[in-house]
């Protein structure tokens, strides 16, 4: 008897969707959270028979709980596994692991540091591969939060957004999406903290939005639609806690700086916030802030992009 690949897309970068497959996922996401609702464990069993394997190497609570609940209520199971089982190119090599998950499994969620160590997998995988973010990358978020524009915004295209903060994954995950979607993406941060220098070239030279680099917090939140940010250093850089704040302390999303935005710009965060640093407990709790939102559309989203991964 022999094996041969089973046909399979995977999403590791916001890119390996075009603008169209972007577009038919947001309306998905929407018509999964109109039909079912949030608590609503009726839904069709789209995946039933399947068992999909969750490798998470950082902590989790919107992704990991948002992942086993989408799976769940569209009918299948999921199988929970930490880097005390596998540790990826250490006992074995990313491609072995990935040859044997392929036997056993019908997809694979994976959250993990090396960015590289997930394409690697994807390449090995017979079956899809869903980045649930990496260090360089953080899509299934970024996917879910323009969900959330959509529906406080009435578009997904021709806003302006201001990421204010560290050029972390999220940073380069809304690059990522300005080289599919037309958007004015301004990225305000410290000369010290920018993001991926290859995300931000291609993202500039793709021409599909307007994309700049500000250090000048009030002057780049003009006028802006949506306010974003995101704590100052991510998993596996807390060591650098100090200096980040540091670099980073003015461009906190405060009241001041919303007053400079459009007069109903919402805020965003994709959580956990440290609250008092990046934004202030009067802007999260405030009538601009979709914070929560957003949370509650990480689980539609994720069960959009498993959907449209298995489409045909």
């Amino acid at each position: 008897m022999t094996f041969s690949p089973r046909p399979h897309r995977d999403f590791i970068a916001e890119t390996d969707f075009s603008r169209e497959e972007v577009i038919e996922t947001l309306a998905l996401a929407r018509e999964l959270k109109e039909v079912a609702g949030i608590r609503d464990t009726a839904e069709h069993k789209a995946i039933k028979g399947q068992t999909w394997g969750l490798i998470f190497h950082k902590p989790s609570l919107r992704t990991r709980i948002s992942f086993e609940v989408g799976i769940n209520q569209l009918g299948g199971r999921h199988i929970y596994v930490t880097d005390q089982e596998i540790q990826l190119g250490k006992r074995e090599t990313v491609a072995d692991a990935a040859r044997v998950l392929s036997r056993y499994l019908n997809g694979i969620v994976i959250r993990t540091f090396k960015h590289s160590d997930v394409e690697e997998l994807a390449k090995y995988a017979d079956i899809p591969v869903i980045n649930a973010l990496t260090d360089l990358l953080h899509p299934c978020q970024i996917f879910s939060d323009l969900l959330t524009i959509y529906e406080k915004l009435g578009r997904y295209e021709d806003f302006k957004l201001v990421y204010l903060g560290d050029g972390n994954n999220i940073t380069n995950s809304f690059l990522n999406l300005s080289a599919i979607l037309g958007i004015e993406l301004v990225v305000a941060t410290s000369p010290d903290t920018l993001p991926d220098a290859d995300c931000l070239a291609r993202a500039q030279k793709a021409g599909v939005s307007k994309v700049t680099i500000s250090h000048d917090p009030f002057s780049a939140v003009a006028g802006a639609h949506v306010l974003y940010t995101d704590v100052w250093a991510s998993m596996g850089q807390k060591d650098k806690a100090s200096q980040k704040e540091q670099a980073l302390r003015a461009f906190q999303i405060n009241s001041a700086l919303v007053n400079k935005a459009d007069k109903d710009c919402i805020v965003m965060h994709c959580l956990p916030a440290e609250r008092g640093r990046e934004i202030t407990d009067e802007v999260m709790d405030g009538p601009h802030s979709v914070v929560f939102d957003q949370a509650e559309n990480r689980l539609h989203m994720q069960k959009a992009i498993i959907l449209k991964l298995l489409e045909g």
